[in-house]
């Protein structure tokens, strides 16, 4: 049974990094690919959640709100796994499994209830888009998660 008392602030911090970074670099790359602009464009709609169409005005501060936003979004979900992961046991079973479920419940979230609350405006329904930003963020956010909490708590098990 993993210690559902401790609260393992190091590997939640060193996590959090490493999705955030991956979820970020995913996104970036991904729209680069797509479109051939460049990947400010992707920190610029971040920030448009908050800021809107100001967003796009050319203030240099407006990308750097975009990290900070996409980063406090990424600690709130590595915060929410950490908590339910050692209490529910299904999770700890496959843990590679676990974070890829969470990578589609982050989506879901994300784009069902964070997203309708931003000032970004809602965009068309393309499968395609759905499935890609999905596996983002199973592959990016979800999977080294699971991962993650997984080598912890086996760990933390072990000794």
């Amino acid at each position: 049974m993993a210690n559902t008392r401790a609260f393992p602030v190091g590997i939640i911090f060193l996590t959090w990094l490493i999705v955030g970074t991956l979820d970020l670099f995913s996104a970036c790359l991904q729209f680069v690919l797509v479109t051939g602009k460049s990947f400010v464009n992707v920190l610029l709609f971040v920030a448009s959640g908050v800021f809107g169409t100001a967003a796009f005005s050319g203030n240099p501060a407006m990308p750097w709100w975009g990290v900070l936003f996409h980063y406090t979004i990424a600690l709130g979900f590595t915060l929410l796994f950490f908590f339910l992961y050692p209490r529910i046991p299904e999770m700890r079973k496959i843990p590679a499994v676990s974070g890829l479920i969470y990578g589609i419940f982050v989506w879901l979230i994300m784009n069902l209830l964070i997203l309708p609350l931003t000032n970004i405006p809602k965009g068309p329904f393309h499968l395609v888009n759905v499935l890609v930003g999905m596996t983002i963020l199973m592959v990016a956010i979800g999977l080294p998660m699971g991962l993650m909490a997984g080598r912890f708590y086996q760990y933390k098990s072990a000794s």
